[in-house]
C-alpha cells in the first residue's frame, strides 16, 4: 500500500486512467484539490480517492446540458 500524500499530474492521471490534459480540466473545474510547492502542482490524495466516489460528469455531458439549456432559454424568448 502506498502512502504518498500528493501526487504530481502525471502520477494523478495514472491513478485514474485518464489523461494528464483530464487531470488539468478536473483541478481547472475544482473537482481534484491542490497544492503548490513552487512550481510544481500536486494533487492531494485524499481529492483522488473523492474523485473515485463521486459521480462527475466530464466535458461533452456538461456540453450536452448547457447546449439543451441554451437551446431552452431560446424557444421561451421566440
Amino acid at each position: 500500500m502506498e502512502s504518498k500524500l500528493l501526487y504530481s499530474r502525471r502520477e494523478s492521471a495514472e491513478k485514474l486512467s485518464i489523461s494528464v490534459r483530464s487531470v488539468d480540466y478536473f483541478i481547472a473545474k475544482k473537482e481534484l484539490d491542490t497544492r503548490r510547492i513552487g512550481r510544481k502542482v500536486l494533487v492531494t490524495h485524499a481529492s483522488l480517492l473523492r474523485f473515485v466516489s463521486s459521480n462527475h460528469f466530464g466535458p461533452v455531458a456538461e456540453t450536452r446540458e448547457s447546449t439543451a439549456a441554451r437551446n431552452d432559454a431560446s424557444s421561451k424568448c421566440a
